[in-house]
């Protein structure tokens, strides 16, 4: 047993008592009635709600494209962030090194760097995480997640030219003491245990506490003698405190919401292309020693106030701390070439960074029922980001030397003012306008490849500003359903890239219009929604790898249309989900892009410059997303209730660069997941499950070549099964 296998033991035994020790006390206690809540309903047979607007409304008058899961989410098969694209369409999620890359309908970000932002724009509790690198450890103790489709240029400003996606956690329950116990084992050496606790001492403060320990060994196996590591495993600890206070009067309510989170891996499990010691899929050799942790914090405080019986005031402040430190078996083998080596073999790089941003959104917000709803608001965004990467092409166990080193500090800012109004003209039409003016800036600093420190550095800026919005018209029939007519318009800041002598890169913008329709048939027992958009995509912020470095290049311009269409069904006992997305996104004219594969100077480019012919699929374009789920509950004696599910998606090809080979195409896959759950009484629940249940061996990413890295694949999990258990208290 090696020491890290020892840790994870007793830090799971730790924190399983922890959490049965803060079930047997407020257990005791009896529950009483609470006020109502604005929490998102079950999305089981009746009506969701939708936050994003920056106020709760029924999903099915909202005049967006949207999937919204809630209720316990995890007996739908999610439980990560990479998860979404199972259960929404149009959505396409890769995970590689420190980063969780999202982008929906083609738009979005497939490089991680600390001068570039995404194109979807993820949000906890109304906290903006402006980096991919640390959205994923906060996908515990859910109360509902609301993927977006489309610009979101209005309410939620640059960065989401793609899509925005809210995670919202459960409200503390006032005079109320409950909470749960969620323990799953599986294959693989899975251990997860999700604990909350809820104190509503009385009607005015109420505490929630959640805590998560997930670890997972490898389904990849390095079979090098030489091996130092295991990459591939993972290792969270996570928790989360939201305190709960208002006024006696309930004119005024306050959240104090404090998060920590700490992630041990491996780092990932990169199969080497043309591998010659192996064709399995799930075997590396590596002798290098490969490792990411990433530990950080947040903060935020979220105070609403009512003004007057029509006009509540809100402000949200956001103190966020991340690290992050990666370092990578490089060449991908367990041959240690002589010192110097030949072809840039047996490299190991490594990577720190520190992020530390706070953010302040203030809102003015209508609550009347008059016939105009409106919000105005102002946000702030600051950011300081200190970032070394090292590279030692001569190959040391555990650690890299200075052969090659880049220290880089950004100073990001972003400011903007922004306000949205629906005027309901008559009954059954109304009318939305929404507009932000957003300004950006960035300071950047670097110092030479391999100089000192204290050398003098190269110095860059970039600038930023433009205007965003929404307008849409809206038709309520007297039925209940709704059609609209929306034109919305997203925005990504531009940057500088850590590549010296290479120039900024601008703002990206995409201009969308859409149709779309939202009823309810058979008696409220069918909701279907569907739309269809095109989308005019401009100076698409690209990325590539460039001497180790991720850098990005503004390509011309790409159109997109497609099609979407949601079912979600509830009779009686038997429920199902269907969601496709189908997508068509091209390159409407020819550019010149840098090759991370196959480098070279193409006719009509600069040196260095392919070209990329217009009519060519954008990158991370799936044509089709399906998704489907369906369960039947089998009644039982008392409460008990039976229920098989099984859920089913597939992606078709995408590409993960401009430039279509064997490295860079990431084949389709269908993936079927099944689970069977026992509902034994509303305290408890027993649940079985088995993923990927064909087995089938697809690939979840394509990773590029760089001079400190060769590329290779990453292969999707394989088969996986477990068993759950839930046990909830009090209520």
């Amino acid at each position: 047993m090696t020491h890290r296998t020892h840790q994870r033991g007793l830090r799971f035994k730790a924190l399983t008592a922890l959490l049965l020790a803060g079930v047997s006390l407020p257990a005791l206690a009896q529950a009483q009635d609470t006020a109502p809540s604005a929490e998102p309903i079950q999305d089981d047979g009746v009506e969701v709600v939708i936050t994003a607007e920056r106020r709760s409304q029924r999903l099915s008058t909202v005049p967006i494209a949207a999937t919204v899961i809630s209720g316990d989410i995890t007996r739908k098969g999610v439980t990560s962030v990479a998860d979404l694209q199972a259960v929404a369409p149009s959505v396409a999620i890769n995970t590689f090194n420190r980063s969780t890359f999202i982008n929906i309908r083609g738009v979005g970000i497939a490089q991680s760097a600390p001068t570039s932002s995404p194109g979807v724009a993820y949000y906890i509790d109304g906290q903006l995480i402006p980096h991919e690198q640390f959205i994923g450890q906060s996908f515990y103790d859910l109360n509902s997640v609301e993927v977006l489709r489309g610009p979101q240029g209005t309410l939620t400003g640059q960065n989401s030219t793609g899509g925005a996606i809210y995670v919202r956690t459960p409200e503390p329950k006032y005079n109320q003491y409950s909470g749960m116990l969620d323990v799953t084992l599986g294959d693989y050496g899975k251990q997860r245990v999700v604990g909350a606790v809820n104190a509503g001492f009385n009607d005015n403060v109420a505490l929630r506490v959640a805590a998560v320990m997930d670890q997972r060994d490898s389904y990849t196996t390095n079979i090098s003698a030489k091996a130092l590591s295991q990459p591939g495993n993972t290792d969270l600890s996570s928790v989360r405190s939201n305190l709960a206070i208002r006024s006696s009067d309930d004119r005024t309510k306050f959240n104090l919401r404090l998060e920590w989170f700490d992630l041990k891996t491996d780092n990932n499990a990169v199969k080497r292309r043309n591998d010659t010691v192996s064709t399995d899929p799930f075997e590396i050799q590596e002798d290098g020693y490969s490792y990411m942790n990433q530990n950080g914090s947040r903060a935020s405080i979220e105070v609403r106030h009512a003004l007057t019986d029509g006009l509540q005031v809100r402000y949200l402040g956001s103190f966020q701390r991340g690290w992050n430190r990666d370092q990578t078996d490089g060449d991908r083998t367990d041959t240690r070439p002589p010192r110097p080596p030949a072809g840039n073999t047996g490299r190991v790089s490594n990577a720190y960074q520190l992020t530390a941003t706070s953010i302040h959104e203030i809102n003015l917000i209508s609550t009347d029922d008059s016939p105009i709803q409106w919000v105005l608001g102002a946000f702030r965004m600051d950011e300081d980001i200190d970032l070394l990467l090292l590279r030692d092409n001569n190959h040391v166990d555990y650690v890299s030397t200075v052969t090659s080193t880049s220290k880089t500090f950004a100073v990001n800012t972003s400011e903007s003012i922004f306000g949205q109004a629906t005027w309901k003209v008559t009954p059954n039409w109304e009318l939305l306008l929404g507009l932000r003016n957003s300004t950006d800036t960035q300071v950047y600093t670097r110092y030479a490849a391999g100089g000192p420190l204290l050398a003098v550095p190269v110095v860059g800026t970039a600038e930023s500003a433009e205007s965003t919005g929404k307008m849409a018209v809206n038709y309520h029939t007297d039925g209940g359903s709704l059609v609209y007519l929306s034109a919305s318009k997203g925005y990504k800041a531009g940057g500088v890239n850590l590549t010296p002598n290479t120039p900024n890169f601008g703002p990206e913008t995409n201009f969308v219009t859409e149709l779309g329709f939202k009823t309810k048939l058979f008696d409220n027992h069918l909701r279907v929604n569907a739309d269809v958009f095109m989308s005019d995509y401009r100076d698409i912020q690209l990325s590539s790898l460039v001497g180790a470095l991720p850098t990005t290049q503004n390509a011309t311009s790409g159109e997109s249309k497609g099609a979407e269409l949601e079912l979600i069904g509830n009779f009686g006992n038997l429920s199902f989900t269907f969601g496709a997305g189908y997508l068509d996104a091209k390159f409407s004219q020819s550019a010149c892009i840098s090759d991370t594969n196959a480098p070279g100077t193409d006719a009509g480019c600069p040196t260095n410059l392919r070209s990329v012919p217009a009519d060519r699929v954008l990158p991370f374009s799936p044509e089709w997303t399906i998704n489907g789920g369906i369960q039947y509950d089998f009644d039982l004696d008392g409460d008990m209730v039976l229920t098989p599910r099984l859920q089913w998606s597939h992606i078709t090809e995408q590409n993960a660069t401009p430039f279509p080979s064997l490295n860079t195409i990431v084949p389709a896959r269908d993936v079927i997941d099944a689970r069977l759950t026992w509902d034994i009484n509303p305290s408890w629940l027993l649940e079985g499950y088995i993923n990927n249940l064909t087995d089938e061996v697809y690939i979840a990413s394509q990773i590029q070549s760089s001079s400190s890295a060769d590329g290779g694949i990453i292969y999707g999990a394989p088969r996986t099964y477990g068993v759950r258990a839930l046990f909830k208290f009090g209520g």
